[in-house]
């Protein structure tokens, strides 16, 4: 018997099972960590990939534009990396007076100063200047061109009359753009909102009625047409320099990858690819999978993280078992609310009307529920709220495996365990 501990809220649920009822265990690669932050920025600053050096790349008199981006990515960890980009562009003769920080808050809502300062540090609110590139704030905007796919590219104005931009941000898998990172800074990050949204109905497929897009999926960018589009709108502006960090699953910096805004972004994707993203041989008849425990679980929304990659592990005909806790059921509010439309049809038409990221999420969960039933393992008082999305709610471990043996109608299943699913993403080997 094989015995794995798969995190649930601010415990874990104990799964005991024979070996050979197991096809895989799946976690991530161990890493070494960055021990002296200071010291990697500078050595990766100074030795780039695809551009010359930060200080070769900036002159005295220039006006510098760092992109940063917004609370909701605030586990990047702004407040370790800022302070040492900021003394080195001092190094190169640009003071903090000629710097801007320009919050990538896409169509998100704007910062208030104590979230600044929460999101960045006390240490760069207090010595350059910030301003919000909120989508919706049209005035803001500068026409730069339209992308061959007909979109419009509209890009903040603090960014396009900078002398020189730098790109910050974190590089992760991303389910809809392939990886996160990069080029996004600038689309989402820094676009009008009619960009943003004429860039994000690549994500539904051309014909109406069929839902979401294969070709944009977490860790594909070849076909990807919401990547390629951001691709050429970032080409529209030439970003002069990026700095971008690799986490490991505990949140831990594991590499800054700095230099030319796309070529080191890709080697940034390679790191998370190497950390996260797993080989597995063939796809199990059931997997049973967790976010790794609370915060993770602590609503449906973070745990959706963690069905995705399930999903791409688990046969057509198989099953998913999820353990997901969800204290905080009902939260966030724009992510709940797509379960009130009766059919999948509905919401994606909603979904063109005006596209969000938590509606994209509702839309292709649903699809993937209607592909292979799902169980979750939640608390009791969530039972009505999971039953809602399509799913099936369970209390305890076999209590869904029974259901699950139902569903299958067989005994002779295999079976995958994912105990940080939420990180790590099944790559099955051609």
């Amino acid at each position: 018997m094989s015995v794995v501990e798969m995190g649930y809220g601010k415990g874990t649920i104990r799964v005991e099972l024979p070996d050979n009822k197991i096809l895989d265990v799946i976690e991530g690669k161990q890493t070494e960590l960055v021990h002296d932050v200071g010291a990697a920025i500078r050595e990766a600053l100074d030795n780039p990939i695809g551009s010359l050096p930060l200080k070769q790349t900036v002159q005295p008199g220039d006006t510098v534009a760092i992109v940063a981006s917004d609370i909701t990515r605030a586990w990047i960890g702004h407040e370790h990396f800022l302070p040492v980009l900021l003394d080195e562009l001092n190094a190169a003769g640009i003071p903090d007076s000629d710097i801007l920080l320009v919050v990538a808050l896409g169509a998100h809502r704007t910062h208030t100063d104590a979230e600044n300062r929460a999101v960045y540090g006390e240490e760069v609110v207090s010595r350059i200047r910030i301003e919000q590139s909120y989508a919706m704030n049209a005035e803001d905007f500068v026409y730069l061109g339209t992308t061959s796919r007909g979109v419009r590219c509209e890009l903040n104005k603090h960014v396009v009359n900078a002398d020189k931009v730098i790109l910050t941000g974190g590089i992760v898998y991303h389910l809809m753009a392939g990886f996160g990172g990069g080029r996004k800074s600038i689309m989402p990050g820094v676009a009008s909102y009619a960009t943003i949204q004429g860039n994000h109905t690549f994500c539904l497929d051309a014909e109406v009625g069929k839902g979401t897009s294969s070709a944009c999926a977490s860790g594909k960018l070849e076909g990807n047409n919401m990547h390629e589009d951001q691709l050429e709108m970032a080409a529209m502006l030439k970003p002069d320099f990026l700095l971008n960090v690799v986490l490991n699953a505990e949140g831990e910096f594991a590499r800054f990858v700095a230099g030319h805004w796309y070529e080191a972004w890709l080697s940034g994707c390679e790191t998370v690819r190497e950390i996260f993203g797993v080989p597995i041989q063939e796809k199990a008849d059931l997997v049973i999978a967790t976010a790794g425990g609370y915060p993770k679980d602590i609503n449906f929304y973070q745990g959706t993280k963690a069905q995705d990659n399930a999903a791409m592990a688990c046969k057509e005909d198989g099953v998913v078992i999820l353990m997901l806790e969800c204290s905080d059921i009902q939260e966030p509010p724009d992510f709940m609310g797509w379960f009130a439309y009766e059919n999948l049809y509905d919401r994606e038409i909603e979904l063109r009307k005006a596209f969000t990221v938590p509606g994209f999420v509702a839309l292709q969960l649903g699809e993937q529920i209607q592909r292979r039933p799902h169980i979750v393992i939640t608390l009791p008082e969530n039972k009505a709220v999971i039953e809602r999305t399509g799913m099936y709610a369970a209390t305890t471990l076999e209590e869904a495996l029974k259901l699950a043996e139902e569903k299958l109608g067989r005994s002779d299943y295999k079976v995958t365990l994912m105990p940080h699913a939420a990180n790590t993403v099944p790559l099955l080997k051609k």
